[in-house]
């Protein structure tokens, strides 16, 4: 890498906000779960044993740092993967562990 990015004090506190995110493990298999489909909140519950309150809770601060999308299906909320970067986060974190040295 040869050219180097310009970064913001601001860019710095909300990049690091951005990945103490991805240090819960809760809310990776969230994301990991929300890969590539998307899911009510009884729906991920389920799939991941966990209280449908404990799973609102963590999509409240997957949303609120854009993490995570919510359209509204009837009564209820639907949730996925905000956008396709954020699946490449996960798939590029994925990779660097898997590597051997």
């Amino acid at each position: 890498m040869s050219d180097k990015i310009k970064i913001s004090e601001q860019e710095i506190e909300e990049l690091s906000q951005f990945y103490k995110i991805f240090g819960d493990p809760t809310r990776l298999r969230i994301l990991h779960t929300l890969y590539g489909t998307e899911m009510c909140v009884g729906e991920l519950a389920e799939k991941l044993s966990m209280e449908q309150s404990a799973i609102s809770h963590q999509l409240r601060v997957l949303k609120q740092i854009k993490l995570v999308a919510a359209r509204r299906d009837g009564k209820q909320m639907v949730y996925s993967l905000a956008d396709d970067h954020i699946a490449q986060i996960l798939m590029m974190g994925l990779e660097h562990i898997r590597e051997e040295d």
